[in-house]
């Protein structure tokens, strides 16, 4: 495994920002954007609003300041370079989970060598998020193997992972898989945690007590094809939560791909049906609103919710992958090659 460090501007990471905003009826925003040359950025952690953490393609883990300052891992194993789309941060440590076959798990922090702390070989292996419930137990998703989601578990705040074992976990159905959208596939409240699928099936599984036990719900977000499902959960609190996503190859699609739960995932109902926003990548309650207003975006634009999904208003144009909120005036974006501070 190969590091290097880069602080603030460098030759080989084309880093650059532009400041614009835009005022709309309802929440005017500016964006200020930073440049990553040759890297796709589907995992980011803010952890507040002059930090965020990312991870992306080419075995790139790093921070972003929103002064400018930049710290990259380049991180690699043997020939491999992962592509990563998972991102957790705890203990100061970040972990980064990459997509295929092999999955690849790194803890890495600043100054040490990253350290390989789980991987997996099988044909059907694709982990696409991971989340910690805190500084202890951690949880991570993938596509089936085997009859069941891949759920790995930690206890011992990532230090070492174990592998769900199907007999503990719902069956899948044939091509039901989930989508390395946006990380954003796992939402936690406390010990509550729901894992979202698409695919052939758009369902929910939820678990009360830390990953321990399952039970598995049905969405009416539309599925059937490999493309379809749900592609970002978030809830508020244990009862009201959100599920959005579409078809990756109809974005302007936008029928049955915004559904809400007011019971804790056990039922869904269809909203915003035929309006914006169409296809989502991901979608995060902003932070005390009562669970009422929401930021959702995609390749299609940013948009923004002040009735807990009911009706959305489009903020911006400019399209991105995954969202992260810090606070009601504050958050980040990431896309392709790009990585943006949003103030509201």
């Amino acid at each position: 495994m190969k590091r290097k460090v880069v602080v603030f501007l460098s030759l080989w990471l084309a880093v650059s920002f532009s400041v614009w905003s835009q005022k709309t009826n309802t929440k005017p925003i500016s964006l200020h954007t930073f440049f990553l040359k040759g890297t796709s950025i589907r995992a980011i952690v803010a952890l507040n609003d002059s930090v965020v953490v990312y991870a992306g393609s080419k075995g790139d883990v790093g921070t972003i300041t929103a002064s400018g300052g930049v710290f990259v891992e380049h991180v690699t194993k043997d020939s491999i370079t992962p592509h990563f789309r998972a991102l957790a941060v705890v203990n100061n440590s970040y972990y980064a989970l990459s997509i295929g076959n092999p999955a690849l798990l790194f803890k890495i922090e600043k100054a040490k060598k990253p350290l390989l702390v789980y991987t997996e070989s099988h044909k059907d292996v694709f982990y696409d998020a991971i989340r910690f419930f805190d500084e202890n137990d951690g949880i991570a998703m993938g596509d089936a193997v085997d009859g069941c989601l891949s759920v790995l578990l930690t206890r011992n705040g990532g230090r070492s992972w174990f592998k769900v074992a199907c007999k503990d976990f719902p069956k899948t159905f044939e091509g039901e898989a989930a989508f390395a959208a946006s990380n954003t596939n796992i939402a936690i409240v406390g010990d509550n945690v729901w894992i979202a699928t698409g695919g052939k099936k758009a369902r929910v599984f939820h678990s009360s007590d830390r990953g321990k036990s399952w039970r598995v719900y049905n969405t009416p977000i539309v599925q059937g094809k490999n493309t379809t499902g749900i592609y970002s959960i978030a809830f508020y609190d244990t009862k009201n939560g959100i599920v959005c996503g579409g078809d990756y190859t109809d974005k302007f699609g936008n029928y049955g791909n915004k559904a809400i739960t007011t019971d804790g995932g056990v039922t869904w109902s269809l909203v915003a049906e035929g309006v914006s926003p169409k296809y989502v990548s991901c979608v995060q309650y902003v932070p005390e609103t009562n669970g009422k207003e929401l930021i959702a975006v995609s390749t299609n634009g940013i948009f923004y919710s002040k009735d807990a999904g009911l009706s959305w208003e489009k903020l911006s144009n400019e399209g991105f992958y995954a969202v992260q909120i810090v606070d009601k005036h504050n958050a980040w974006l990431s896309g392709h090659e790009k990585i943006a501070k949003m103030s509201m």
